[in-house]
């Protein structure tokens, strides 16, 4: 029988899963959460459930059907981290199971004929004068909150950035009590227009996602949610934590227009400008990376590794439909599933794909937003380290590589390991190696683990199947 492994239990993961086994495979299934559901299905504990957990979800049945599936057939394994993988002579995964940072972590060692990646990805969030204060989130964070403990993170909240997502979110801290006083979306109504409207016609097979757009456009309309387009927040003012927001109008490539600046008095502000794959295991397995920063995949989502395959976030951000065709796909395929079956998933995933082209297109960085910093702007939280101090070190050592930008400017060195900031120190140095693996991405080890684990290593078992 074949051995599958799946990492990561969010909508690609559990649809990999299921379609390993019906495939007949042994799956094993790996989160280093506390359940199923990954980012997209954050819900609250089984200790505190809610009664009507279907209105804080989008897809809910599909969740507890796929859940159900996987808990029959599936060896599944929560709280589990991944923190490092082996391609040669087959595939291991090293994992630590128990909760995060506790200290005696069940150690084991999980190979199998095949494992599907679908780790996800995290926020990626531009910088601002005053973004280190209390009281300002990423939004994934915040929504994370509202959904997962029912905790609003301000009574008055701002929420600002780029892209769809922006949306879930209000409606999440608005469902958990917050008054969210507006929304502001970065990009301007032409770079939308260009990237949602040429040839319409192939949005029929996503057209389900109009009915969503529907539903937060009467959410936003029944709770008097402002949505303003071509706006950001320039600058979080307080003293201690987040009093007030600047708001500025900004211009296409993203810069603020002088004079347009208002500030709102607000308790909370929640920013995200998209997402960053997470890429660690995939690099660490050896999987070819594109120049979009993608791992690479074909059509039937396998690496450039024998054995590895991908699905979800870390090959494209193209929403929760994306990731569950792709997991169908990834799990069908690893488990030595008949191709031939997999041809209207195929087409599907051609439509999430082009969904997920019009998003970079129309919601996308623009180059502009770095005139909103300062000197003083803090761009590495973790080490404190300011854009003035980085930018001037870089240049004063006339640094080109990552690794000599991080050693001189300790620039993505702290605990978060350069997951918050590594894309914007690379941005404003323009520190690159040409190498898309070589990148704040790349980490010997895939997640923190303490030094008594590694010490204990030579006394944990050889390792078992997956």
């Amino acid at each position: 029988m074949t051995r599958v492994l799946v990492i990561g239990a969010g909508p690609a993961g559990l649809a990999a899963a299921a379609a390993a086994a019906d495939a007949g495979a042994r799956v094993t299934l790996l989160d280093s959460g506390d359940g199923l559901g990954g980012q997209y299905w954050r819900h609250l504990p089984p200790q505190r459930p809610s009664r009507r957990e279907a209105r804080l979800h989008h897809g809910w049945k599909h969740f507890q059907h796929l859940q159900a599936r996987v808990r029959d057939r599936v060896e599944v394994i929560t709280e589990a981290q991944v923190w490092a993988i082996e391609t040669a002579g087959g595939t291991t995964a090293r994992v630590l199971i128990g909760p995060s940072d506790a200290a005696g972590r069940e150690s084991r060692r999980l190979t199998a004929d095949a494992v599907v990646l679908a780790p996800g990805a995290h926020d990626r969030t531009l910088p601002f004068p005053g973004w280190h204060l209390p009281g300002v989130y990423s939004a994934g964070a915040a929504q994370a909150l509202a959904k997962g403990e029912r905790i609003r993170v301000g009574r008055k909240v701002v929420v600002a950035g780029a892209g769809p997502f922006l949306l879930p979110v209000a409606q999440s801290l608005t469902g958990a009590g917050a008054t969210v006083l507006g929304v502001y979306e970065a990009a301007r109504l032409p770079a939308i227009a260009r990237g949602w409207l040429p040839r319409p016609q192939r949005l029929l097979r996503t057209a389900h996602k109009g009915r969503e757009l529907a539903g937060y456009a009467f959410h936003h309309l029944s709770r008097r949610v402002p949505y303003r387009l071509g706006r950001a927040v320039v600058e979080a003012r307080g003293d201690g934590r987040v009093e007030e927001a600047v708001i500025a109008r900004l211009d296409a490539d993203w810069a603020p227009i002088p004079g347009t600046e208002r500030t709102v008095a607000a308790d909370a502000v929640c920013v995200s400008h998209g997402f960053t794959p997470r890429l660690e295991l995939p690099i660490a397995a050896g999987c070819a990376i594109g120049p979009d920063r993608f791992v690479q995949v074909d059509a039937d989502q396998r690496t450039s590794v024998p054995g590895v395959y991908a699905a979800g976030e870390i090959t494209g951000i193209g929403g929760v439909d994306a990731a569950l065709v792709e997991g169908r796909i990834a799990g069908h395929r690893a488990a030595g599933g008949d191709p031939a079956a997999l041809a209207g998933d195929r087409r599907l995933r051609r439509a999430t794909t082009d969904l997920a082209r019009r998003i970079e297109a129309a919601h996308g960085i623009r180059p502009g937003w770095t005139s909103w910093l300062r000197d003083d702007t803090v761009v590495c939280r973790c080490e404190e380290v300011p854009y003035g101090r980085l930018r001037d070190t870089a240049a004063a050592t006339g640094q080109s590589a990552l690794r000599s930008v991080k050693l001189t400017t300790r620039a993505g060195l702290g605990i978060c390991q350069a997951r918050m900031c590594g894309r914007t120190v690379e941005e404003l140095t323009g520190a690159s190696t040409g190498d898309p693996c070589d990148t704040s991405d790349r980490r010997p080890l895939a997640a923190p683990i303490r030094l008594g684990d590694l010490a204990e290593l030579a006394t944990a078992p050889n390792g078992d199947s997956a």
